[in-house]
């Protein structure tokens, strides 16, 4: 498959939220169809596959030995009326055991002796405050309570504390939810085949709204969407262009005014650690802000690819903020209350392929994704400008190398693969210092740069190519 198909799909990957389609990593948080391979945070789109492991916490309970008024530790009774206490405990976990008998021969009990003051009843005290523990904790709570000398008091009838009027501190999850949330809307999406819901957010005063291909994919030709804004404002939009392969689509609505648009920041100088915080309308939810941090950085994420849909791969941007369906659109931003990324796919591993499907059965397992905002800014902008994006490709087959790496396939006659000069049977290990293990990161290294960018290909033999990344564009909706 060429670098825009990617590699094989992976089985474990998450599924569409709204499609229901699996994809080789991840899955969509929330689409109309379900999640897909890297689940989509909206209300349907592509998930991204991940051949780990499911992440599911199981529990148990342990079995219980002896029964409800039984301890296999306690005391047995002697034939003189005496209680015997054993460090060691019972060989049989049968309660029910005779008492008296044990395996480790003990003697038998001494002869009963004269009835003293003090040893044996200080032990049956002791016995009876490890089994009322509780009670003589709250026996004594009660009476300690009931010896103040002062009247007793109720919070009830303590005064209201003054009302907060100050501003939220600067670089609280509260101030950005403050700054962003104006600016972030809930889209309805139907068309003929179905509905669902998911995020977006204002980039320019005149209606642009930047968001998720896989949100709007489902109203794309003939369907509707309506926008539902923060003070409870709604208004048709329409497609302005969308672009599957990196799961960007930028809408515009009419007749609203006072729009506020978002900041956008960049995603170049990430850290792996960093507090963000995600807003978005999870489950229908709007408006819903969850905090979290930026868990990895480039991670390669696919998602899509099912009923007609093409595939995504995208150069993610890993977080633990809670992300769920209907999150897919939404913005992820750094504590300034720039925005650094779009929420857009959850790894979901509740279903039996180990990707969870949309609706009642994915859902946040700390393991979300999205996109990096300097892609989608440029591919943003192209749309606004032309009307449709364009993808960054070198125009080469690429499979995943035995050995590790990527490697190239049939070369496109004419591209920049064969005008740098690269083979069939190459394998790419590098490009300029970011190594490549599998197919799915040459794909996303490339996609995730500009056209006419250059790059240095480091091959498998040690050699070093330079190749100019070209652009195609990507069919008009």
């Amino acid at each position: 498959m060429t670098e825009n198909d990617s590699s094989a799909h992976d089985p474990a990957a998450p599924r569409h939220p709204e499609t229901g389609q699996q994809a080789a990593q991840g899955g969509w948080a929330g689409s109309p169809y379900g999640d897909q391979a890297a689940t989509p945070e909206s209300g349907g789109t592509p998930q991204y596959p991940t051949p780990e492991p499911s992440y599911h916490a199981v529990t148990g309970a342990d079995p219980s030995y002896g029964a409800p008024s039984s301890n296999p530790w306690s005391a047995q009774g002697t034939a003189s009326g005496q209680t015997q206490q054993s460090v060691y405990p019972p060989p049989n976990p049968n309660p029910y055991a005779q008492p008296g008998t044990s395996v480790y021969g003990v003697p038998p009990a001494p002869p009963a002796q004269p009835k003293r003051s003090g040893g044996k009843l200080l032990a049956g005290v002791a016995l009876v405050a490890l089994l009322v523990g509780g009670i003589a904790g709250g026996a004594v709570g009660y009476f300690t309570g009931g010896t103040s000398n002062g009247p007793a008091s109720n919070a009830l009838d303590a005064p209201k504390p003054a009302q907060q009027t100050g501003n939220a501190p600067a670089g609280s999850v509260e101030a950005v939810a403050q700054k962003l949330s104006p600016s972030v809307v809930e889209l309805q999406v139907s068309g003929q085949q179905g509905a669902g819901e998911g995020s977006g957010f204002v980039i320019s005063t005149d209606g642009y709204i930047l968001t998720n291909n896989h949100v709007v994919e489902v109203a794309a030709n003939g369907g509707q969407i309506q926008a539902v804004f923060q003070d409870g404002r709604k208004s048709v939009a329409k497609v302005v262009g969308r672009d599957p392969t990196t799961d960007i689509a930028v809408v515009k609505v009419d007749g609203v005014n006072n729009l506020t648009p978002v900041e956008i920041g960049r995603s170049d100088d990430l850290k792996v650690g960093q507090s963000v915080v995600a807003i978005g309308s999870p489950f229908e939810l709007a408006g819903t802000v969850t905090s979290g941090i930026v868990s990895s950085l480039h991670r390669p994420v696919r998602a899509g690819g099912g009923q007609g849909g093409q595939e995504t791969v995208m150069d993610a941007v890993q977080t633990d903020a809670a992300i769920n369906p209907g999150n897919s659109g939404g913005p992820l931003s750094n504590m300034s209350g720039q925005v650094i990324g779009i929420n857009s796919a959850i790894y979901s591993p509740q279903s039996a392929s180990g990707q969870g499907q949309g609706g009642s059965e994915s859902g946040n397992v700390g393991i979300g994704f999205a996109i990096p905002i300097d892609q989608a800014r440029r591919t943003a902008d192209t749309i606004i400008k032309t009307g449709q994006a364009v993808q960054t490709y070198i125009g080469a087959q690429v499979t995943d190398a035995p050995q590790g790496g990527a490697k190239l396939g049939a070369i496109t006659a004419g591209s920049p693969a064969e005008k740098a000069g690269l083979k069939a049977g190459d394998i790419v290990t590098k490009i300029d210092d970011r190594n490549i293990d599998k197919s799915d990161t040459l794909v996303a290294a490339i996609r995730t740069r500009a056209p006419e960018e250059k790059a240095t290909f480091t091959l498998s033999d040690g050699r070093t190519v330079e190749v100019t990344l070209g652009g195609q564009p990507v069919p008009a909706n």
